[in-house]
């Protein structure tokens, strides 16, 4: 008698079992898909929005960037995986420091992200560009700034004479604090020499 409660028992739990797993696949059968048809939508931007995938230098709409060449990236970066070269260009106000090339090695870089938080001119960010399966390591070595560099501006008229009065005001300013240090110094000297001659009275 024991036998046939067990078993059916054992029938009612069973029944019960399957009709919770069958309520759980049946709610699954309704809900939207979440499975991505990679390759076929690789280009809608499959990536979370916050996924970092490759370093890449800011370019706006007339292909100019805001690095400065100032190596703070790469001083910042703990594997060395960025490479400053500079060159120094002659402007108007004298030498300035131009990005010359901008390597980078996507197969040492760690994506921790020191280097476009620190940048102070904002000029890096971090695309979701997740393709970069290559078959040599050294297709992961880019530069960043593609783009040719381009050349300094030619200074106008109004530049260059703006510039020469600013020099000459700063020769004449030079000039005049030259010359009141030297009168001074004068009258410092002459005082000296009247206190040393003056007779000293005897009490």
């Amino acid at each position: 008698m024991g036998s046939v409660k067990d078993y059916f028992s054992s029938l009612g739990t069973g029944i019960a079992s399957l009709l919770k797993g069958m309520q759980v696949t049946g709610k699954e059968l309704v809900t939207r898909k979440i499975t991505e048809e990679y390759p076929d939508n690789r280009l809608d931007g499959p990536a979370a929005p916050r996924f970092r995938a490759e370093l890449r230098l800011k370019y706006d709409a007339e292909g100019n960037h805001k690095c400065i060449a100032c190596g703070t990236c790469e001083r910042n970066c703990p594997n060395g995986t960025i490479k400053i070269e500079s060159k120094m260009v002659d402007t108007l106000t004298g030498k300035k420091k131009k990005l010359d090339r901008y390597i980078y090695d996507l197969g040492s870089c760690t994506f921790c992200q020191l280097c476009a938080t620190t940048c102070p001119t904002d000029a890096l960010e971090f695309s979701n560009d997740f393709e970069q399966a290559v078959f040599t390591r050294d297709k992961l070595v880019k530069k960043l700034n593609y783009l040719p560099e381009k050349e300094e501006p030619a200074p106008t008229p109004e530049q260059i004479a703006a510039a020469e009065a600013a020099r000459q005001a700063k020769i004449e300013a030079a000039k005049a604090a030259a010359a009141k240090a030297k009168a001074a110094r004068e009258a410092a000297a002459k005082a000296a020499e009247g206190a040393a001659d003056a007779p000293v009275s005897e009490k």
